[in-house]
């Protein structure tokens, strides 16, 4: 189908916290709603944005499942939660989500948009694109869905560059964010 009208045709996946910091476990919500600097300079590119599912608002709720009045620490939480997100029925949950994205992409595709890449959090167990949380510590690599994402668009052939980003260094964001949007914005 060809589109005659005012669409950039150009479409980026994008962390659901980053649209929605509501989403994040408690302690980790760093802007009241959209993290700012991004999102004006995304909605200045005229890109499109596919906000993916935040995988462990669905797998384990707001709450994350954690304990009521218990006395954590954010390391503590993401640990416990990069654990249950890889328990299998969430990494099939979460394979149920990326699936979903991944019919999305083809579909744009088949169309001819040009899919700009994936914006994911770094340090977040299940997107982190360059690193993610495990066993207390931040590690090399991509968390549990953004792995799992990756591995189904390398076998459907779609090539989607991902970059992560973290809410507390915001002139980060944006320069990781050019480079995925890069000169292709309108």
């Amino acid at each position: 189908m060809t589109f005659e009208d005012q669409r950039s045709r150009k479409v980026l996946l994008v962390a659901h916290c980053v649209l929605n910091q509501n989403a994040k476990i408690d302690r980790c919500a760093y802007y009241p709603g959209v993290m700012r600097e991004v999102a004006e300079f995304l909605v200045a590119s005229g890109v499109g944005l596919l906000q993916m599912p935040c995988p462990e608002l669905v797998c384990l709720g707001l709450d994350r499942g954690a304990e009521a009045g218990a006395r954590t620490t954010v390391a503590g939480e993401d640990t416990r939660v990069a654990r249950r997100m890889n328990e299998e029925g969430n990494r099939a949950l979460c394979r149920e989500l990326a699936d979903g994205l991944v019919r999305q992409c083809e579909d744009y595709r088949k169309n001819g948009f040009e899919l700009l890449g994936v914006l994911g959090i770094n340090g977040s167990p299940t997107c982190g694109v360059e690193s993610a949380w495990a066993e207390d510590h931040e590690t090399t690599g991509p968390g549990t869905f953004i792995d799992i994402l990756a591995e189904i668009c390398r076998r459907k052939g779609i090539d989607l560059p991902m970059r992560g980003i973290q809410a507390l260094e915001p002139e980060e964001a944006v320069a990781a964010v050019k480079k995925l949007v890069g000169d292709r914005a309108v």
